[in-house]
Protein backbone atom coordinates (compact mmCIF):
# COMPACT_ATOMS: atom_id res chain seq x y z
CA UNK A 1 0.00 0.00 0.00
CA UNK A 2 1.22 3.55 -1.23
CA UNK A 3 1.51 6.46 1.08
CA UNK A 4 -0.72 8.37 -1.18
CA UNK A 5 -3.38 5.73 -0.54
CA UNK A 6 -3.07 5.81 2.82
CA UNK A 7 -3.23 9.71 3.01
CA UNK A 8 -6.34 9.17 0.94
CA UNK A 9 -7.57 6.87 3.71
CA UNK A 10 -7.34 9.26 6.22
CA UNK A 11 -9.02 12.45 4.61
CA UNK A 12 -11.86 9.57 3.74
CA UNK A 13 -12.10 8.87 7.60
CA UNK A 14 -12.23 12.64 8.44
CA UNK A 15 -15.16 13.30 5.79
CA UNK A 16 -16.99 10.43 7.06
CA UNK A 17 -15.98 11.19 11.34
CA UNK A 18 -17.65 14.55 10.43
CA UNK A 19 -20.72 13.16 8.93
CA UNK A 20 -21.22 11.41 11.91
CA UNK A 21 -20.40 13.54 14.24
CA UNK A 22 -22.82 15.87 13.02
CA UNK A 23 -25.83 13.63 12.74
CA UNK A 24 -24.88 12.08 15.87
CA UNK A 25 -25.42 15.73 17.67
CA UNK A 26 -28.22 16.66 15.28
CA UNK A 27 -29.89 13.32 16.48
CA UNK A 28 -28.99 13.98 20.27
CA UNK A 29 -30.94 17.50 19.84
CA UNK A 30 -33.83 15.86 19.58
CA UNK A 31 -33.84 15.29 23.28
CA UNK A 32 -35.22 12.01 23.26
CA UNK A 33 -37.79 12.10 20.54
CA UNK A 34 -37.42 9.83 17.64
CA UNK A 35 -35.28 11.16 14.75
CA UNK A 36 -33.93 8.41 12.91
CA UNK A 37 -37.46 7.46 11.79
CA UNK A 38 -36.45 4.84 9.09
CA UNK A 39 -34.29 2.71 11.35
CA UNK A 40 -37.08 2.99 14.12
CA UNK A 41 -39.34 1.25 10.85
CA UNK A 42 -37.25 -1.64 11.13
CA UNK A 43 -36.01 -1.37 14.56
CA UNK A 44 -39.59 -1.72 15.83
CA UNK A 45 -40.87 -4.04 13.05
CA UNK A 46 -38.42 -5.96 13.98
CA UNK A 47 -39.97 -5.66 17.94
CA UNK A 48 -43.05 -6.84 16.81
CA UNK A 49 -42.01 -10.06 15.45
CA UNK A 50 -40.00 -10.58 18.65
CA UNK A 51 -43.30 -10.33 20.51
CA UNK A 52 -45.59 -12.01 18.00
CA UNK A 53 -47.57 -9.12 16.51
CA UNK A 54 -47.76 -8.73 12.76
CA UNK A 55 -45.41 -6.25 11.43
CA UNK A 56 -46.68 -5.38 7.97
CA UNK A 57 -50.63 -4.72 9.72
CA UNK A 58 -52.13 -1.13 10.44
CA UNK A 59 -49.52 0.49 13.02
CA UNK A 60 -47.82 -2.38 14.55
CA UNK A 61 -44.88 -0.57 14.77
CA UNK A 62 -45.94 2.51 16.02
CA UNK A 63 -47.65 0.88 18.56
CA UNK A 64 -44.63 -0.79 19.94
CA UNK A 65 -42.85 2.80 19.65
CA UNK A 66 -45.76 3.98 22.08
CA UNK A 67 -45.45 1.06 24.31
CA UNK A 68 -41.93 2.46 25.10
CA UNK A 69 -42.81 5.71 25.26
CA UNK A 70 -41.63 6.98 22.19
CA UNK A 71 -42.47 10.66 20.62
CA UNK A 72 -42.11 12.66 17.62
CA UNK A 73 -40.46 15.70 17.03
CA UNK A 74 -43.13 18.74 17.35
CA UNK A 75 -42.38 20.53 13.77
CA UNK A 76 -45.35 20.15 11.66
CA UNK A 77 -43.62 18.02 9.08
CA UNK A 78 -42.49 15.16 11.20
CA UNK A 79 -46.09 15.09 13.02
CA UNK A 80 -47.14 14.60 9.75
CA UNK A 81 -44.92 11.65 8.41
CA UNK A 82 -43.55 10.14 10.99
CA UNK A 83 -46.22 8.54 12.31
CA UNK A 84 -46.91 7.42 9.02
CA UNK A 85 -43.73 5.83 8.45
CA UNK A 86 -43.78 3.80 11.62
CA UNK A 87 -47.49 2.56 10.47
CA UNK A 88 -47.07 1.32 7.59
CA UNK A 89 -44.50 -1.52 7.49
CA UNK A 90 -42.79 -1.57 3.97
CA UNK A 91 -39.20 -3.52 4.78
CA UNK A 92 -38.64 -6.71 3.63
CA UNK A 93 -38.96 -9.68 5.83
CA UNK A 94 -35.18 -10.46 5.59
CA UNK A 95 -34.40 -6.75 6.66
CA UNK A 96 -36.30 -7.65 9.84
CA UNK A 97 -35.10 -10.58 10.30
CA UNK A 98 -31.19 -9.07 10.28
CA UNK A 99 -32.08 -6.29 12.73
CA UNK A 100 -33.22 -8.45 16.09
CA UNK A 101 -29.93 -8.50 17.68
CA UNK A 102 -30.37 -4.27 17.20
CA UNK A 103 -33.79 -4.64 18.51
CA UNK A 104 -32.77 -6.71 21.31
CA UNK A 105 -31.08 -3.50 22.57
CA UNK A 106 -31.85 -0.24 23.99
CA UNK A 107 -32.97 1.85 21.23
CA UNK A 108 -30.15 4.57 22.57
CA UNK A 109 -27.91 2.15 21.91
CA UNK A 110 -29.34 0.27 18.55
CA UNK A 111 -29.43 3.48 16.78
CA UNK A 112 -26.04 4.81 17.50
CA UNK A 113 -24.56 1.32 16.57
CA UNK A 114 -26.49 1.40 13.25
CA UNK A 115 -25.36 4.88 12.55
CA UNK A 116 -21.47 3.19 12.98
CA UNK A 117 -22.15 0.76 11.02
CA UNK A 118 -23.77 2.82 8.10
CA UNK A 119 -20.58 5.27 8.21
CA UNK A 120 -18.14 2.75 8.21
CA UNK A 121 -19.47 0.72 5.57
CA UNK A 122 -19.60 3.79 3.45
CA UNK A 123 -15.86 4.78 4.56
CA UNK A 124 -14.49 1.34 3.99
CA UNK A 125 -16.80 1.07 0.05
CA UNK A 126 -15.11 4.44 -0.56
CA UNK A 127 -11.40 3.28 0.81
CA UNK A 128 -11.29 0.52 -1.64
CA UNK A 129 -12.13 1.93 -5.08
CA UNK A 130 -8.82 2.09 -5.09
CA UNK A 131 -8.11 -1.29 -5.26
CA UNK A 132 -10.61 -0.89 -8.59
CA UNK A 133 -8.76 1.44 -10.38
CA UNK A 134 -9.66 4.56 -8.14
CA UNK A 135 -5.57 4.86 -7.94
CA UNK A 136 -5.15 5.79 -11.21
CA UNK A 137 -6.39 9.16 -10.46
CA UNK A 138 -5.64 9.70 -6.73
CA UNK A 139 -6.61 13.16 -6.48
CA UNK A 140 -10.20 12.78 -8.27
CA UNK A 141 -10.83 9.53 -5.90
CA UNK A 142 -9.98 11.52 -2.61
CA UNK A 143 -12.20 14.87 -3.71
CA UNK A 144 -14.85 12.56 -5.52
CA UNK A 145 -15.14 10.21 -2.44
CA UNK A 146 -14.69 12.96 0.46
CA UNK A 147 -17.08 14.67 -0.76
CA UNK A 148 -19.91 12.17 -1.12
CA UNK A 149 -18.94 10.83 2.64
CA UNK A 150 -19.27 14.55 3.99
CA UNK A 151 -22.98 14.61 2.40
CA UNK A 152 -24.41 11.62 4.64
CA UNK A 153 -25.86 13.70 7.45
CA UNK A 154 -28.82 13.33 5.90
CA UNK A 155 -28.73 9.25 5.66
CA UNK A 156 -27.30 8.93 9.17
CA UNK A 157 -29.61 10.89 11.01
CA UNK A 158 -32.89 9.26 9.29
CA UNK A 159 -31.22 5.49 9.52
CA UNK A 160 -32.68 4.70 6.36
CA UNK A 161 -31.35 1.26 5.50
CA UNK A 162 -29.84 1.84 1.92
CA UNK A 163 -26.70 3.30 4.10
CA UNK A 164 -25.83 -0.28 4.90
CA UNK A 165 -27.45 -1.81 1.80
CA UNK A 166 -25.38 0.41 -0.64
CA UNK A 167 -21.88 -0.35 1.93
CA UNK A 168 -22.30 -3.74 2.03
CA UNK A 169 -22.71 -4.05 -1.79
CA UNK A 170 -19.88 -1.87 -2.72
CA UNK A 171 -17.74 -3.86 -0.61
CA UNK A 172 -18.61 -6.72 -1.55
CA UNK A 173 -17.99 -6.27 -5.34
CA UNK A 174 -14.40 -5.30 -3.87
CA UNK A 175 -14.31 -8.56 -2.47
CA UNK A 176 -16.07 -10.21 -5.37
CA UNK A 177 -13.35 -8.48 -8.02
CA UNK A 178 -10.27 -8.94 -5.59
CA UNK A 179 -10.83 -13.04 -5.83
CA UNK A 180 -9.20 -13.10 -2.85
CA UNK A 181 -11.58 -12.05 -0.26
CA UNK A 182 -14.60 -13.47 -2.98
CA UNK A 183 -16.52 -15.67 -0.61
CA UNK A 184 -16.86 -13.35 1.84
CA UNK A 185 -17.85 -10.87 -1.47
CA UNK A 186 -20.39 -13.26 -2.49
CA UNK A 187 -22.21 -12.90 1.56
CA UNK A 188 -22.13 -9.19 2.08
CA UNK A 189 -23.56 -8.94 -1.63
CA UNK A 190 -26.29 -11.44 -0.79
CA UNK A 191 -27.23 -9.62 2.37
CA UNK A 192 -27.43 -6.53 0.14
CA UNK A 193 -30.03 -8.19 -2.50
CA UNK A 194 -32.25 -9.25 1.01
CA UNK A 195 -32.01 -5.99 2.56
CA UNK A 196 -32.94 -3.77 -0.82
CA UNK A 197 -33.12 -5.89 -4.24
CA UNK A 198 -33.07 -2.59 -6.35
CA UNK A 199 -30.07 -1.00 -5.27
CA UNK A 200 -27.88 -3.64 -5.46
CA UNK A 201 -29.66 -5.96 -8.22
CA UNK A 202 -28.19 -4.65 -11.02
CA UNK A 203 -24.74 -4.98 -9.97
CA UNK A 204 -25.30 -8.68 -9.14
CA UNK A 205 -26.94 -9.13 -12.65
CA UNK A 206 -23.20 -7.47 -14.36
CA UNK A 207 -21.66 -10.68 -12.02
CA UNK A 208 -24.27 -12.81 -13.70
CA UNK A 209 -23.78 -11.95 -17.39
CA UNK A 210 -20.14 -11.23 -17.26
CA UNK A 211 -19.10 -14.95 -17.28
CA UNK A 212 -16.81 -17.22 -15.92
CA UNK A 213 -15.64 -17.09 -12.42
CA UNK A 214 -18.01 -13.89 -11.83
CA UNK A 215 -20.86 -15.68 -12.93
CA UNK A 216 -19.99 -18.41 -10.75
CA UNK A 217 -20.04 -16.04 -7.86
CA UNK A 218 -23.17 -14.49 -8.79
CA UNK A 219 -24.56 -17.90 -8.37
CA UNK A 220 -23.28 -18.12 -5.33
CA UNK A 221 -24.51 -15.42 -4.02
CA UNK A 222 -27.78 -15.88 -5.18
CA UNK A 223 -27.88 -19.63 -3.20
CA UNK A 224 -27.06 -17.80 -0.11
CA UNK A 225 -30.07 -15.02 -1.22
CA UNK A 226 -32.11 -18.04 -1.24
CA UNK A 227 -31.37 -19.52 2.01
CA UNK A 228 -31.76 -15.95 3.61
CA UNK A 229 -35.13 -15.52 2.12
CA UNK A 230 -36.54 -19.01 3.06
CA UNK A 231 -35.35 -18.46 6.69
CA UNK A 232 -37.01 -14.76 6.73
CA UNK A 233 -40.55 -16.26 5.40
CA UNK A 234 -40.07 -18.97 7.96
CA UNK A 235 -39.97 -16.49 10.56
CA UNK A 236 -42.30 -14.65 9.66
CA UNK A 237 -45.17 -17.02 8.50
CA UNK A 238 -46.76 -17.69 11.80
CA UNK A 239 -47.25 -14.05 12.85
CA UNK A 240 -48.07 -12.72 9.30
CA UNK A 241 -49.36 -15.38 7.09
CA UNK A 242 -50.33 -12.83 4.60
CA UNK A 243 -47.54 -10.51 4.40
CA UNK A 244 -47.00 -10.47 1.03
CA UNK A 245 -50.60 -9.07 0.11
CA UNK A 246 -50.07 -6.50 2.88
CA UNK A 247 -46.48 -5.33 2.29
CA UNK A 248 -48.13 -5.01 -1.60
CA UNK A 249 -50.75 -3.31 -0.21
CA UNK A 250 -48.59 -0.91 2.08
CA UNK A 251 -46.43 -0.01 -0.62
CA UNK A 252 -49.14 1.09 -2.92
CA UNK A 253 -50.33 3.37 -0.29
CA UNK A 254 -47.37 4.95 0.15
CA UNK A 255 -46.91 5.54 -3.57
CA UNK A 256 -50.27 6.99 -4.38
CA UNK A 257 -51.13 9.94 -5.29
CA UNK A 258 -49.83 12.70 -1.95
CA UNK A 259 -48.14 9.65 -0.30
CA UNK A 260 -45.20 9.61 1.43
CA UNK A 261 -42.82 8.09 -1.80
CA UNK A 262 -45.24 9.76 -4.77
CA UNK A 263 -42.91 10.65 -7.25
CA UNK A 264 -45.61 13.50 -8.36
CA UNK A 265 -45.43 17.31 -7.86
CA UNK A 266 -47.78 16.57 -5.29
CA UNK A 267 -45.86 14.19 -3.23
CA UNK A 268 -45.01 15.08 0.50
CA UNK A 269 -41.41 14.49 0.81
CA UNK A 270 -39.76 15.93 -2.78
CA UNK A 271 -39.09 19.28 -2.05
CA UNK A 272 -36.74 17.44 0.87
CA UNK A 273 -32.75 16.57 0.50
CA UNK A 274 -34.16 13.19 0.71
CA UNK A 275 -36.13 13.65 -2.93
CA UNK A 276 -37.28 10.69 -5.09
CA UNK A 277 -34.46 10.60 -7.94
CA UNK A 278 -36.30 8.01 -10.04
CA UNK A 279 -37.23 9.31 -13.35
CA UNK A 280 -40.98 9.13 -12.91
CA UNK A 281 -39.87 12.39 -10.65
CA UNK A 282 -38.73 14.30 -13.98
CA UNK A 283 -41.63 12.86 -16.04
CA UNK A 284 -44.59 13.27 -13.35
CA UNK A 285 -43.84 16.91 -13.94
CA UNK A 286 -44.64 16.39 -17.72
CA UNK A 287 -47.72 14.73 -17.32
CA UNK A 288 -49.13 13.69 -13.54
CA UNK A 289 -50.52 10.61 -14.63
CA UNK A 290 -48.89 7.36 -13.56
CA UNK A 291 -50.07 5.83 -16.42
CA UNK A 292 -47.69 7.62 -18.48
CA UNK A 293 -44.71 8.45 -16.24
CA UNK A 294 -44.13 4.66 -15.09
CA UNK A 295 -44.55 3.44 -18.70
CA UNK A 296 -42.68 5.91 -20.08
CA UNK A 297 -39.51 5.23 -17.08
CA UNK A 298 -39.56 1.83 -17.99
CA UNK A 299 -39.51 2.23 -21.52
CA UNK A 300 -36.36 4.65 -21.77
CA UNK A 301 -34.38 3.39 -18.76
CA UNK A 302 -35.24 -0.36 -20.07
CA UNK A 303 -33.90 0.16 -22.93
CA UNK A 304 -30.77 1.61 -22.27
CA UNK A 305 -30.17 -1.70 -19.32
CA UNK A 306 -30.91 -4.30 -22.34
CA UNK A 307 -27.93 -2.32 -24.55
CA UNK A 308 -25.92 -2.54 -20.94
CA UNK A 309 -26.87 -6.30 -20.21
CA UNK A 310 -26.29 -7.02 -24.15
CA UNK A 311 -22.66 -5.52 -23.65
CA UNK A 312 -21.88 -6.92 -20.73
CA UNK A 313 -22.90 -10.60 -21.56
CA UNK A 314 -20.86 -10.11 -25.44
CA UNK A 315 -17.69 -8.34 -23.89
CA UNK A 316 -14.44 -10.14 -22.15
CA UNK A 317 -14.18 -9.13 -18.57
CA UNK A 318 -10.99 -6.76 -18.11
CA UNK A 319 -9.68 -3.94 -15.45
CA UNK A 320 -11.35 -1.75 -18.19
CA UNK A 321 -14.17 -3.01 -19.04
CA UNK A 322 -15.71 -4.23 -15.45
CA UNK A 323 -15.30 -0.89 -13.63
CA UNK A 324 -16.79 0.94 -16.77
CA UNK A 325 -19.67 -1.36 -16.65
CA UNK A 326 -20.34 -0.81 -12.70
CA UNK A 327 -20.49 3.08 -13.29
CA UNK A 328 -22.97 2.55 -16.16
CA UNK A 329 -25.48 0.63 -14.17
CA UNK A 330 -24.63 2.18 -10.88
CA UNK A 331 -26.43 5.33 -12.77
CA UNK A 332 -28.75 3.88 -14.60
CA UNK A 333 -30.10 1.34 -12.23
CA UNK A 334 -31.67 4.24 -9.63
CA UNK A 335 -33.70 5.45 -12.66
CA UNK A 336 -36.62 2.65 -13.55
CA UNK A 337 -38.09 2.47 -9.83
CA UNK A 338 -38.24 4.42 -6.75
CA UNK A 339 -34.92 5.57 -5.48
CA UNK A 340 -34.17 8.38 -3.23
CA UNK A 341 -31.08 10.88 -2.78
CA UNK A 342 -29.60 8.02 -0.28
CA UNK A 343 -29.79 5.33 -2.53
CA UNK A 344 -27.23 7.29 -4.74
CA UNK A 345 -23.93 6.40 -2.66
CA UNK A 346 -23.94 3.55 -5.06
CA UNK A 347 -22.12 6.24 -7.72
CA UNK A 348 -19.24 5.08 -5.21
CA UNK A 349 -18.74 2.45 -8.04
CA UNK A 350 -18.11 5.48 -10.73
CA UNK A 351 -15.11 6.64 -9.23
CA UNK A 352 -12.93 3.76 -10.69
CA UNK A 353 -14.13 4.44 -13.89
CA UNK A 354 -13.63 8.22 -13.83
CA UNK A 355 -10.22 7.66 -12.60
CA UNK A 356 -9.15 5.26 -15.81
CA UNK A 357 -10.60 7.04 -18.08
CA UNK A 358 -9.03 10.10 -16.76
CA UNK A 359 -5.39 8.94 -17.30
CA UNK A 360 -6.30 8.34 -21.04
CA UNK A 361 -6.43 11.70 -21.73
CA UNK A 362 -8.31 13.55 -24.23
CA UNK A 363 -12.02 15.36 -24.14
CA UNK A 364 -13.54 12.24 -22.13
CA UNK A 365 -11.87 12.63 -19.10
CA UNK A 366 -13.35 15.96 -18.73
CA UNK A 367 -16.71 14.70 -19.58
CA UNK A 368 -16.44 11.87 -17.06
CA UNK A 369 -14.92 14.04 -14.44
CA UNK A 370 -18.04 16.50 -15.24
CA UNK A 371 -20.65 14.06 -15.18
CA UNK A 372 -19.51 12.28 -12.17
CA UNK A 373 -19.04 15.19 -9.83
CA UNK A 374 -22.31 16.43 -11.41
CA UNK A 375 -23.74 12.70 -10.13
CA UNK A 376 -22.39 13.31 -6.82
CA UNK A 377 -23.09 16.90 -6.50
CA UNK A 378 -27.12 17.11 -7.18
CA UNK A 379 -27.46 13.85 -4.58
CA UNK A 380 -25.46 15.00 -1.82
CA UNK A 381 -27.03 16.89 1.06
CA UNK A 382 -25.26 20.40 1.58
CA UNK A 383 -25.76 21.05 -2.25
CA UNK A 384 -30.00 19.75 -1.89
CA UNK A 385 -30.22 22.08 1.28
CA UNK A 386 -28.30 25.40 -0.69
CA UNK A 387 -30.49 24.35 -3.89
CA UNK A 388 -33.99 24.32 -1.26
CA UNK A 389 -33.22 27.05 0.57
CA UNK A 390 -32.75 29.21 -2.47
CA UNK A 391 -35.63 27.91 -4.01
CA UNK A 392 -38.44 27.89 -1.46
CA UNK A 393 -39.86 31.06 -2.16
CA UNK A 394 -39.82 30.20 -5.94
CA UNK A 395 -42.76 29.48 -8.14
CA UNK A 396 -42.35 28.47 -12.13
CA UNK A 397 -45.93 28.08 -14.07
CA UNK A 398 -46.31 24.52 -15.67
CA UNK A 399 -48.78 26.11 -18.00
CA UNK A 400 -46.34 25.31 -21.06
CA UNK A 401 -44.01 22.72 -22.03
CA UNK A 402 -40.89 24.91 -21.82
CA UNK A 403 -41.97 25.88 -18.19
CA UNK A 404 -42.38 22.45 -17.03
CA UNK A 405 -38.80 21.54 -18.44
CA UNK A 406 -37.70 24.94 -16.74
CA UNK A 407 -39.06 22.88 -13.61
CA UNK A 408 -37.49 19.92 -13.86
CA UNK A 409 -34.19 21.47 -14.22
CA UNK A 410 -34.18 23.60 -11.84
CA UNK A 411 -36.30 21.75 -8.56
CA UNK A 412 -35.50 17.86 -9.99
CA UNK A 413 -32.15 18.05 -11.52
CA UNK A 414 -31.17 14.46 -10.72
CA UNK A 415 -32.88 12.11 -12.90
CA UNK A 416 -32.06 14.01 -15.48
CA UNK A 417 -28.19 14.02 -14.79
CA UNK A 418 -27.98 10.67 -13.38
CA UNK A 419 -29.97 9.70 -16.94
CA UNK A 420 -26.22 11.69 -18.63
CA UNK A 421 -24.13 10.09 -16.55
CA UNK A 422 -25.32 6.70 -17.32
CA UNK A 423 -25.45 7.30 -20.87
CA UNK A 424 -21.95 8.49 -20.86
CA UNK A 425 -20.26 5.45 -19.02
CA UNK A 426 -23.08 2.71 -21.18
CA UNK A 427 -21.58 4.96 -24.39
CA UNK A 428 -17.99 4.12 -23.64
CA UNK A 429 -18.29 0.50 -21.90
CA UNK A 430 -19.94 -0.39 -25.38
CA UNK A 431 -16.98 1.35 -27.52
CA UNK A 432 -14.75 -0.39 -25.07
CA UNK A 433 -12.64 -3.66 -26.82
CA UNK A 434 -10.57 -5.20 -23.85
CA UNK A 435 -7.31 -6.34 -25.39
CA UNK A 436 -6.80 -9.78 -27.04
CA UNK A 437 -3.85 -10.61 -24.93
CA UNK A 438 -5.21 -12.19 -21.42
CA UNK A 439 -5.01 -9.86 -18.98
CA UNK A 440 -4.55 -10.54 -15.31
CA UNK A 441 -7.97 -8.57 -13.82
CA UNK A 442 -7.42 -8.48 -9.76
CA UNK A 443 -4.90 -11.04 -9.07
CA UNK A 444 -4.46 -13.47 -6.89
CA UNK A 445 -2.71 -11.25 -4.28
CA UNK A 446 -5.87 -8.88 -4.17
CA UNK A 447 -4.54 -6.14 -6.02
CA UNK A 448 -5.70 -4.27 -9.28
CA UNK A 449 -3.88 -4.61 -12.26
CA UNK A 450 -1.13 -1.49 -12.42
CA UNK A 451 -3.22 -0.11 -15.46
CA UNK A 452 -0.20 2.72 -15.51
CA UNK A 453 2.11 -0.35 -16.40
CA UNK A 454 0.17 -2.49 -18.10
CA UNK A 455 -0.11 0.89 -20.84
CA UNK A 456 3.37 2.06 -20.72
CA UNK A 457 4.18 -1.70 -21.62
CA UNK A 458 1.94 -1.21 -24.78
CA UNK A 459 3.16 2.01 -25.67
CA UNK A 460 6.21 1.01 -27.73
CA UNK A 461 4.09 -1.46 -29.88
CA UNK A 462 1.53 1.17 -30.32
CA UNK A 463 4.39 3.52 -31.57
CA UNK A 464 5.63 0.84 -33.97
CA UNK A 465 2.64 0.20 -35.51
CA UNK A 466 1.28 3.75 -35.90
CA UNK A 467 4.53 4.20 -37.28
CA UNK A 468 3.92 2.42 -40.41
CA UNK A 469 0.57 4.58 -41.81
CA UNK A 470 -1.28 7.79 -40.41
CA UNK A 471 -4.26 4.98 -38.75
CA UNK A 472 -5.42 6.35 -35.43
CA UNK A 473 -6.13 3.65 -32.86
CA UNK A 474 -8.92 3.88 -30.13
CA UNK A 475 -7.71 2.76 -26.87
CA UNK A 476 -11.46 3.39 -24.91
Amino acid sequence: MTGSMWKGVAVLLLCAAISFGWSYEFVRSAKGAIQMIDFGAIYYGAQCEIHHIDPYGPGGALREFRSEGGRFLTDPFALRTDPITLSVGVNLPTALVLTVPLALLPWGVAQTLWMVLTAGLLALGAALMWDLGAKAAPAIWICLAGFLLANTEGLLASGNLSGVAVGLCVVGVWGILSERYALAGVLLLAISLVLKPHDSGFIWLYFLLAGGTLRKRALQTLAITCVLGLIAVIWIAPTSPHWIAELHKNLTFMSGRGGLNNPGPLGWTNRIIFQIISMQAALSVLWDNPRFYNPASYLIIGSLIMLWALGALRKRTSPHSAPLALAAISALSLLPVYHRTYDAKLLLLTLPACAILWTEGGARRWIALALTSAGILVTSDLPLVFLLSSTKNLSISTATLSDKVASVLLFRPAPLVLLALGCFYLWVFLRYDPPQRKLPLWGKAGAVADLTRVAAQDLPKQAAVSSLGPETFDCA
